[in-house]
């Protein structure tokens, strides 16, 4: 009689059930400790331990029993509650079974192999590689890399084992699979080829990556191949938040045994690949109870590659090139953009890249966080990249901000401006606006071209590529420094002369942005404001103002001076044609109203708008605030968007509600609208409820100013389209009031920018400010343009009129002098100006319409 025979005899015999009824009593026993069977301790369970003085003979029958019975407990046409209970036992057995091996059970090769050909025939591959990954199997039966004396008998069976697990289609264990089967794949090569045979190490997930990353190693070298095999290996065992010490000191023995700069060469390349990478869609159907079910997944990268890409991240934190560090930069970029339904493309690399440029050589890494603190939103990134400043300013012995001020690269720059020689040609990168430059080529005869020269392109097209990518950084920089400026209005920042000098005025990039700016100059209790104008400081009469005398910098804010000194820098920036990289002269300026005194520790003045959610939770975060999706669940109904102030100790809290009504909600759960409530004041360090009058100007202002931008964007009363693209019918009068009512803060400066630019435009004769409107007479009929929402409504009878902005139309305000560079309603309200101005030369049936007197 053969072992399976024999202990299958056993089992018939009475141990079926003893064993059924053990592993019943132990799921009870389980049930009484905790609810979560996917982390317990089999140890506490008296029935576990009884089993462990088990002879050594029954406890092999066990083993066998778990593996002939594993579907033991029940069919799919179970109730609902007996799948819990089914899984509970299911969960129990397996801790039975992983725990006995192998510490309390060995097992004969004559039992091992019956125990394997039980696996084959019961067809339960998947069922036994839950109960213990086959890679533990593997060590429990000794199977090692490189020994080939093992059985025949085995060999064939684990073959047949591999098979199997080749052709299971279980997508939310296809990590494990993949890994289990690239294991025993280099076991079986070792075997097939000799021990001396080079195991070839691979990108296990099968994604667009692995493709071509595995492509580029196998055109390697041998001798390279090699070294990139066990970088590799390294690179899928990364685990956890953060390397250890041992794994960047190891893998970078390794790659200087390549060479650093071959490493590089494919390292940036494969950024540069996934990058660019888009994510892909796969439809999946599921039968479950006689009914299939079809489904779609969106993958960035397949899980497997994740971790290895990762562990290459974590290694490149030894380096502080340019290049590697944008990469990285972008790299980081591209993970935290988010897949709809499901989050971060891959935040465990992203969070790997913030590693990396925290921890790389020099500040170029560091420059490289405080630009993608302005680009990424979600809350705990913010928090990794601030914790990561301020350590590294720690170690500085800075602030923060400072530390931000040294990490400032300069590009190369002089005054803006940046000449990279080329053979006999030189090119010239200039800044000519925030996001935006130049690329010309200086000839050798000093005339100037535009178009890149064909000796360059010929002869130079690595070095014509960098400096693309120059100048592509120059640009993204001109834009997070603008924004990082734009900040420190909440921040009161203050600079003695020399760091000014430093980082600001005489800074190859920052130079172009600080000329531009009014900042403030004290010196012994004096102060004056000045900007730069033919290379000298003055002030709004045009006075020279001698910088070197004064000690002490800060940017000027309009909440902190007159109105009459406000007007004369708006007239100063108007006479002299100057325009702002950012709003200044022309800021928004929220004072405490006499209703705010009464409230006392509130502000109702945004209060009882109707924001589209999504629209608003982006620009909160955009602007450093911090904000949840509302949903429906638990909870889901009240936030608080916070922004901390901590130069003021304070917190800034903005109250909002989610608009539960006629299920206006997403596929996801997530509301659709929010409703506005109160603005609050509280200590950042207490908690504690502050007055409002007691709130310093700056801060308050600021924070008014975000918030009114917020309703000022995210309102559905700027959609023109909401009343006919299921709107909220309860609501219907507010987006009317919102529509054509007050004009806020942004739209009365808007207002008074157009009262200046009417006058210049070709529609001068047809167009007039009348109180909140841009009235433009066309040949068909007169229309109103809101100041502040942009939407129309037309005489006689002040009928409504839809019009969608089309976003690839001519911007109007690119050739017009603007004093400060991007205000959208603006172009749009001038947009629709120039198009109603000539109703009679409107082809889109869409407007004529509606245009149309009936």
């Amino acid at each position: 009689m053969g072992v399976i025979d024999k202990l299958m005899s056993s089992l018939s015999g009475g141990l079926e059930k003893e064993f059924e009824a053990r592993f019943t009593s132990a799921w009870k026993q389980a049930t009484a400790i905790t609810n979560n069977f996917y982390k317990y301790d089999v140890y506490a369970l008296p029935q576990f331990k009884e089993v462990l003085l088990w002879p050594e003979e029954k406890k092999i029958e066990l083993a066998f029993y778990v593996v002939k019975k594993v579907n033991l407990y029940g069919s799919s046409n179970d109730s609902w509650s007996y799948h819990i209970k089914k899984d509970q036992l299911y969960k129990v057995t397996q801790s039975f079974f992983t725990n006995l091996f192998p510490k309390y059970l060995k097992l004969s090769d004559e039992q091992l192999t019956a125990l394997l050909e039980l696996i084959r025939s019961e067809k339960s591959y998947f069922a036994f590689f839950n109960f213990r990954t086959l890679l533990d199997f593997l060590k429990l039966i000794n199977f090692k890399e490189g020994n080939l004396s093992y059985p025949p008998t085995h060999l064939d069976l684990l073959r047949s084992i591999y098979n199997a697990l080749a052709q299971l289609d279980e997508p939310y264990e296809q990590k494990r699979i993949i890994k289990l089967k690239t294991k025993m794949e280099a076991v079986f090569f070792q075997i097939d080829h000799g021990e001396d045979a080079i195991v070839p190490v691979q990108f296990m997930g099968k994604d667009e990556f692995s493709a071509y990353a595995n492509t580029s190693i196998e055109a390697l070298k041998p001798e390279d191949k090699k070294i990139w095999y066990n970088l590799i290996g390294k690179a899928q065992k990364a685990s956890g938040s953060k390397p250890s010490k041992k794994y960047l000191d190891e893998t970078k023995v390794i790659f200087k045994e390549l060479g650093a700069d071959k490493f590089k060469k494919i390292i940036n390349d494969w950024f540069d690949f996934l990058i660019s990478l888009k994510e892909t869609t796969t439809e999946h159907t599921n039968t479950y109870q006689n009914q299939t079910y079809t489904y779609h997944t969106i993958e960035y990268l397949n899980p497997l590659n994740m971790e290895a890409i990762k562990g290459f991240v974590w290694m490149c934190s030894h380096f502080h090139d340019s290049e590697t560090i944008h990469n990285i930069a972008n790299l980081a970029e591209r993970c935290y953009r988010k897949i709809p339904g499901k989050g971060p493309a891959a935040a465990a690399i992203g969070n790997a890249c913030l590693f990396a440029l925290y921890k790389s050589k020099g500040l170029d890494g560091i420059g490289q966080l405080s630009r993608l603190k302005l680009r990424i939103k979600q809350n705990n990134t913010q928090t990794i990249i601030e914790n990561y400043l301020v350590e590294a300013a720690k170690e500085q012995g800075v602030t923060l901000h400072e530390i931000e001020d040294l990490a400032m690269d300069d590009h190369g720059l002089v005054k803006g401006v940046k000449e990279i020689a080329v053979d006999d040609f030189k090119a010239r990168i200039k800044i000519t606006g925030v996001g935006k430059s130049e690329l010309c080529w200086i000839k050798p005869d000093g005339n100037v071209q535009v178009t890149v020269p064909a000796m360059v392109k010929d002869k130079y097209a690595a070095k014509l590529k960098k400096i693309k990518e120059t100048q592509k950084q120059i640009d993204q920089n001109t834009t997070a420094q603008r924004d990082r400026i734009d900040r420190m209005f909440r921040a009161n920042r203050k600079w003695n002369m020399a760091n000014f000098k430093t980082y600001y005025m005489d800074h190859g990039l920052m130079s172009f942005l600080t000329e531009k700016i009014i900042w403030v100059f004290k010196h012994n209790g004096n102060s004056e404001s000045a900007i730069r104008l033919n290379d000298q400081w003055v002030n709004s009469e045009s006075q020279v103002v001698n910088m070197d005398e004064h000690s002490e910098i800060s940017l000027w804010h309009p909440a902190l001076d007159t109105v009459a000194r406000i007007k004369k820098w708006r007239d100063f920036l108007n006479a002299n044609k100057l325009q702002q990289p950012l709003k200044q002269a022309y800021r928004e300026v929220y004072l405490i109203t006499e209703a705010e005194f009464k409230t006392k520790t509130y502000s109702n003045r945004m209060a009882s708008h109707i924001l589209k959610q999504h629209q608003f939770v982006t620009l909160a975060k955009g602007r450093n605030w911090t904000s949840r999706l509302l949903g429906g669940w638990d909870g889901g109904d009240e936030d608080i968007a916070e922004l901390k102030i901590p130069e003021y100790n304070l917190k800034a809290q903005f109250w909002v509600q989610s608009v539960n009504a006629d299920d206006q909600m997403n596929d996801t759960g997530i509301w659709n609208y929010v409703s506005t409530d109160q603005i609050r004041f509280v200590n950042l360090e207490t908690n504690d409820l502050i007055d409002l009058v007691d709130i310093p100007p700056m801060p308050f202002s600021e924070v008014l100013r975000d918030v009114d931008l917020f309703v000022g964007v995210a309102s559905v009363g700027n959609d023109p389209t909401w009343r006919d693209s299921g709107d909220i019918p309860a609501y219907r009068d507010y987006w009317t009031s919102y529509s054509f009512g007050d004009l806020t803060e942004v739209a009365k400066n808007r207002k008074e920018i157009l009262a200046g630019l009417i006058p210049r435009l070709k529609i001068s004769k047809v167009a007039e400010i009348k109180d909140k409107f841009l009235v433009v007479k066309g040949k068909l009929r007169t229309y109103k343009i809101h100041i502040g929402s942009t939407n129309i409504l037309m005489e006689p009878n002040d009928q409504y009129l839809c019009i969608v902005p089309d976003r690839s139309q001519k911007n109007h305000t690119d050739n017009l002098y603007i004093p400060f560079e991007g205000d959208s309603g603006l172009s749009v309200i001038l947009s629709k100006a120039f198009l109603l101005a000539e109703d009679d030369k409107i082809t889109d049936t869409t407007i004529t319409s509606q245009i149309k007197i009936h």
